[in-house]
């Protein structure tokens, strides 16, 4: 039968959930299980398609299209699953479905309550997931707080879950944070235990807590955790911060924390996978022992949250463990050169110079400007989503001449909209899941960097966006030397830009840092990290 983790927070949001849910499902991998995540939001929103990265972080988007909580990146990543759109369930979701059910008359007789109707549809989409992925172990994350009201129906569904699937199938995992005083450096429980209360009076009693605190608990803390707590010393861990991200997993198995889910659930494992373990161990020692650095700007317009380029971020770790090189990244805020053009100089100073997504005007003067840049003193260049787009905008006005160029998403009456909006959204009404979304099969050109980068003529990425370049420009562009490397099957889309001339400068419309994984970068991301070292070596052309 099939078991369910669920992991609650409380004192703070953001205190570690999704990275301590990723590591559980690693520790159980790591014993041979299978597993799946979901990832709860109690927002109203259907989903985050529409949320601004400043608030919200990055939308991380899978491979059927769903535009979902940054947490399922942390999920696959850890994982290397691919997940879906379902495992990502909102307050939105639930009660759209309940509403829709009703207009239609399902209910007919009865008064629609949040509980039964509200916990019995969360209730079936966690069981949904829990059927189509076949796993053994399906972990699902209660995004925000005990305590919040959103989140309420959710806890009260969790909690109906083990009554009904038994205690010897339900597992729950309570993180909180226990902080230390500045002034005497004594660790503090008490917010936990406030957490913890507030749990038990919604009726869920956890079965292991996990402390996030800057340093491994004491015994005494531990101690005090487990009496107040009601749970054994050995149900008690700390989630302490560690050089990577990706090393959570070890210290909290070297805690005996997967032995210990394991036994609480009655899970023999097949066999401690030796191999997968060291394999996990040494990536991360990759990462902590860098041979080599490299220094690259990141010019952007969502600088101020480093969340909203997390894939981004992990990609480069990633590329850069591959190369054994730490990826070391300046957020800068793509405005800086509108109001300061002499700052441009100031990239002079990089190994390279990255462009990543974005939507809207502000900012895209001094994207541009970092673009134009980068390919006039040959640093190399990447540029994801709206830098591709960028870039073309970039090389229509300096290369072919076309001054006035520019995507429509900026300038809805330019002279020549190099970049513009694709057909089919003409006819769109709602925001929200109207995007070309999700994994799209690309054709590469042989003999390109591009080829070269992948090893294959066929790849699938994923996509996010509502323009695209211009069929009309594509000769023009061509002619005065930008190579179109990658395109969709019927040959309309543009995926992939380069200039071969060049150190390195590739660009693509879709997201690599997606399916970027620990041991399976992303080809565009090593190939400009590769191409960042060797410059930064003396080279004279990249070594891929």
């Amino acid at each position: 039968m099939v078991k369910y983790i669920f992991v609650t927070g409380g004192v703070l949001s953001s205190v570690g959930k999704g990275i301590v849910t990723s590591s559980v499902g690693k520790m159980l991998q790591f014993r041979g299980f299978s597993v799946t995540a979901i990832k709860i939001d109690p927002y109203v929103n259907v989903d985050a398609g529409t949320m601004n990265p400043y608030i919200h972080g990055e939308v991380f988007v899978t491979d059927d299209g769903g535009e979902t909580d940054l947490d399922l990146g942390w999920y696959e990543r850890f994982l290397d699953i691919n997940l879906s759109k379902e495992n990502n369930i909102t307050t939105g979701q639930v009660y759209q479905t309940v509403i829709e059910r009703e207009r239609r008359g399902d209910f007919l007789g009865r008064c629609v309550q949040i509980i039964p109707h509200i916990t019995d549809e969360i209730k079936r989409r966690i069981r949904v997931v829990a059927e189509k992925s076949g796993a053994d172990v399906v972990l699902t994350e209660c995004g925000g707080t005990v305590g919040d009201i959103e989140g309420l129906p959710f806890l009260e569904a969790i909690r109906q879950m083990r009554l009904e699937e038994g205690y010897e199938n339900t597992l729950y995992i309570h993180v909180a944070l226990v902080p230390i005083l500045d002034v005497t450096s004594e660790m503090k429980t008490k917010p936990l235990q406030h957490s913890v209360n507030e749990l038990r009076r919604i009726g869920i009693q956890p079965d292991i807590i996990v402390s996030r605190c800057t340093r491994m608990i004491s015994k005494e803390v531990l101690e005090k955790i487990s009496l107040f707590g009601t749970i054994p010393k050995e149900a008690v861990f700390c989630s302490y911060n560690v050089p990577s991200i990706y090393e959570v997993p070890l210290i909290l198995d070297e805690q005996g924390m997967g032995d210990y889910i394991c036994r609480r659930l009655g899970l023999v494992p097949n066999r401690l996978d030796k191999e997968k373990i060291e394999s996990w161990r040494s990536f991360v020692e990759v990462l902590k022992n860098c041979k080599y650095t490299i220094k690259i700007a990141l010019v952007g317009k969502y600088t101020g949250l480093t969340d909203s380029y997390v894939s981004m971020n992990e990609a480069f770790k990633h590329a850069g463990a591959a190369c054994s090189t730490k990826v070391l990244i300046d957020y800068i805020e793509a405005e800086t050169f509108e109001e300061n053009p002499e700052k441009i100089n100031d990239l002079e100073k990089y190994d390279g110079i990255f462009v990543p997504y974005g939507f809207g005007p502000r900012g895209t003067g001094g994207k541009i400007a970092a673009i134009k840049f980068a390919r006039e003193h040959n640093i190399p260049f990447l540029g994801i989503c709206y830098g591709f787009q960028l870039a073309v905008v970039e090389f229509a006005r300096n290369v072919c001449g076309l001054k006035d160029a520019n995507s429509t998403e900026i300038d809805e009456n330019t002279q020549h909209p190099v970049i513009d909006l694709m057909p089919e959204q003409y006819k769109v009404a709602y925001k929200g899941a109207t995007m070309r979304l999700g994994a799209h099969k690309i054709i590469l050109k042989e003999g390109t960097l591009a080829h070269k980068l992948y090893g294959s003529t066929e790849i699938y990425e994923r996509h996010r966006h509502r323009y695209e370049v211009n069929p009309e420009y594509i000769g023009i562009l061509e002619r005065h030397g930008l190579v179109f490397s990658g395109r969709s099957p019927d040959g309309r889309r543009m995926e992939i830009l380069e200039i071969p001339d060049k150190f390195f400068f590739l660009a693509s419309q879709f997201h690599g840092e997606f399916k970027s994984r620990p041991g399976k970068p992303s080809p565009e991301y090593y190939g400009f990290v590769k191409a960042c070292l060797d410059r930064k070596l003396g080279k004279e052309r990249v070594e891929i």
